[in-house]
């Protein structure tokens, strides 16, 4: 059962706290519960009503004409919405509303159908990954369980690797790259899509997954001679040891050149380089590597 703040709420929603409150007392639309310590917070009912409520007006509808449906109305209306509409928007609050209630079979359908209306890679790099930094709030505030984690990125990167492996094998003379994530770092759907982009351009790589030991990387790149490395950090090392982190790839790998995301990073305020290529999502990802195959092709 999630706790969630007002301000947890407007990140979640889009609708701004003072808003929310406005809805409550004007119109009753939530009633939030109190801690002992009289500290005000939302279950996940008031969370999905939000959400669905914000659909709902910031398509047009009127809140008093809102707080009057019943929340089949409300859902059956927001669905419409999702059919009418090709608001990203919708599509990533029915994502959200589908993992809190680990509802497989409707999550399964909301992405099915994204892909066949939008393609895999627009669907992912428009809608998932949005909603993944969503969520991100949930896990940050310990407002999503274990469960919903697993729940969600099993899911998630089940499609990926289908997709994946559905892909031609680039040829061996075409450039190489290899992606990983460096030990203890274990959050992998991004370096999956990075995966999934990479080789969708042609470029010949291997996969290495979750907290791969820099022995094993040192090992691998003397045999397959990447030009690429491609790489997420989000749990660490510490901001003063990201530099560090980098002049040691670059020192063991000279022949090939780092791409990296990750909040690590971002939070160290590293600066790219010619051998050191940064981006903050799969679009900048796409269009790094695009422009590092016109470089390797002429």
């Amino acid at each position: 059962m999630g706790k969630y703040s007002i301000k947890e709420l407007e990140k979640l929603s889009g609708i701004k706290a003072h808003t929310i409150r406005i809805w409550e007392k004007r119109h009753n639309l939530i009633e939030p519960s109190r801690t002992a310590t009289n500290i005000r917070y939302y279950s996940d009912d008031d969370l999905k009503k939000i959400i669905n409520v914000a659909v709902l007006n910031s398509n047009g509808v009127k809140i008093s004409k809102i707080v009057k449906l019943t929340p089949d109305q409300i859902n059956q209306q927001v669905i419409a919405l999702s059919e009418q509409k090709n608001s990203i928007d919708i599509y990533i609050e029915q994502l959200i509303v589908a993992m809190i209630d680990m509802e497989e079979e409707k999550f399964e359908q909301i992405l099915a159908s994204l892909i066949l209306k939008f393609g895999f890679e627009r669907t992912f790099v428009e809608i998932i990954y949005p909603f993944l930094e969503k969520i991100g709030v949930l896990w940050i505030t310990d407002n999503i369980t274990p469960a919903q984690e697993h729940f969600i990125s099993h899911l998630i990167r089940q499609k990926l690797i289908v997709a994946i492996d559905a892909l031609p094998l680039p040829p061996k003379t075409n450039k190489r790259a290899i992606l990983y994530l460096p030990e203890n770092e274990w959050h992998e759907l991004g370096l999956l899509f990075y995966h999934y982009i990479a080789k969708n351009l042609g470029i010949r790589s291997f996969y290495l997954g979750q907290s791969v030991p820099h022995a094993s990387l040192v090992s691998i790149c003397k045999e397959h001679k990447p030009e690429i490395l491609i790489t997420c950090l989000i749990s660490g090392p510490k901001p003063n040891d990201v530099p560090k982190y980098i002049d040691r790839v670059q020192q063991d790998y000279p022949q090939a050149k780092l791409f990296a995301s990750g909040y690590a990073f971002k939070k160290a305020n590293v600066q790219p380089t010619d051998r050191f290529k940064l981006f903050t999502n799969a679009l900048e990802f796409k269009t790094l590597i695009a422009n590092e195959l016109i470089v390797f092709n002429n």
